[in-house]
């Protein structure tokens, strides 16, 4: 770790945290890979479910599109194994600050990615970077305004982590009743879909990432883990191909 590095954590050890959302349990959607269901305040009467995946290997947690836990939530998580790594793979970093002050977490993320202020990435997430756990890999997103990843963990016959990319709503419980209406109007509550809001805001003027896509689904997958919703298990790249036509055309 750099001196740079280090004196970030420093600082950030001594700011306030992002208070703590309420969230659900800790449960188990595959082998040695759990998700939590967190929540976050868009603005006032706004607040919408977020999803945590933890992901367990060798004695330590690699936490994606991290959620702060409640006390008793945290001592279950750290039960599991250390508090290792956090993944910043899109824009859900609100959390980050705790786990690296509190735990020491190193944080990943992709080169350019706008972090929380005080914190700098440990490590890039980038083409043929060498990632915490050995059957994970990386994805970057070629044409997005902002950087974007995504991780294709090469278990149970491959999991595709991301974060408003790629979103698995079934229900819109955990929202407040105007997040509901909302969600619903733009458009959530479909398998493996394309985050509306986050395709509009990503999309360059005159582009398309359509590509991006394509290339994503081409990974070998079978669930997903998204940023929003829940695990969609077995039939992810099938209703993801249809997700791609849907939004772009046949």
């Amino acid at each position: 770790m750099s001196t740079e590095q280090s004196s970030d954590r420093a600082a950030v050890a001594h700011d306030d945290f992002a208070p703590l959302m309420p969230h659900g349990p800790i449960t188990k959607a595959f082998d040695n890979v759990y998700v939590v269901q967190g929540t976050v305040d868009m603005a006032p009467l706004v607040r919408i479910t977020r999803q945590m995946a933890i992901v367990v290997d060798d004695g330590q947690l690699t936490l994606v599109n991290a959620v702060r836990l409640s006390p008793q939530g945290e001592a279950e998580l750290t039960a599991l194994g250390e508090i290792a790594h956090v993944m910043h793979i899109g824009t859900h970093g609100m959390d980050d600050a705790y786990y690296v002050a509190r735990h020491g977490a190193k944080l990943w993320a992709p080169a350019g990615a706008k972090l929380p202020d005080g914190l700098s990435a440990d490590e890039l997430i980038g083409p043929g970077a060498t990632l915490p756990v050995a059957e994970m890999t990386p994805f970057l997103f070629e044409h997005t305004v902002d950087p974007e990843a995504a991780l294709l963990l090469a278990r149970d016959g491959g999991i595709l982590l991301t974060c408003d990319s790629v979103q698995n709503w079934e229900s819109t419980e955990g929202c407040s009743l105007m997040a509901k209406a909302a969600a619903r109007a733009m458009g959530f509550l479909r398998p493996a879909q394309i985050g509306p809001p986050w395709r509009k805001r990503m999309t360059p003027a005159g582009g398309s990432l359509r590509g991006d896509f394509e290339r994503l689904a081409a990974l070998d997958f079978a669930h997903l883990v998204g940023g929003h919703g829940v695990p969609l298990r077995d039939v992810a790249k099938q209703r993801f191909a249809e997700t791609i036509r849907r939004v772009y055309g046949a």
